[in-house]
């Protein structure tokens, strides 16, 4: 019974442990990648606002261009090292395989729906500190 005891806990550990890796890995890599996705909504974002203006309004859209422009040139210069965009950074190559490492690990240790379940509870985790995030003025 002492063996089953510890082999639960044993699981339990790994599990947890495997949650950290990939909840760590996955902040990491996104913090790169979520740039590029938030360029394409701010962009888009940009397209819709009345551009005609003048006043306190274009100079808020100005902000908003340079806060643009200032996001993609940190994006590039974190995922990529040549001026070309072709080279990968060495830490966004090892990010993207560590995640997919960590992915295949929890596949083969707590299986397919173990993966799956993590996946769905860092969505919904990421999900609820947005929502629940409150600025501080």
């Amino acid at each position: 019974m002492d063996e089953e005891k510890n082999k639960i806990k044993e699981r339990q550990l790994i599990r947890r442990y495997l949650i950290w890796c990939y909840k760590t890995t996955r902040e990491a890599l996104e913090k790169i990648d979520r740039k590029f996705t938030q360029l394409t909504v701010d962009r888009h974002i940009m397209e819709l606002l009345p551009q005609k203006a003048g006043g306190e309004y274009q100079e808020k859209l100005d902000e908003f261009q340079k806060y643009i422009d200032e996001k993609e040139k940190a994006a590039f210069e974190a995922k990529y090292v040549d001026p070309g965009k072709t080279i990968l950074n060495g830490e966004y190559v090892y990010l993207r395989n560590r995640l997919t490492a960590v992915e295949k690990t929890i596949c083969d240790l707590l299986g397919k729906e173990g993966l799956e379940e993590i996946q769905l509870s860092y969505e919904e985790e990421m999900t609820k500190r947005i929502l629940a995030a409150r600025d501080h003025e």
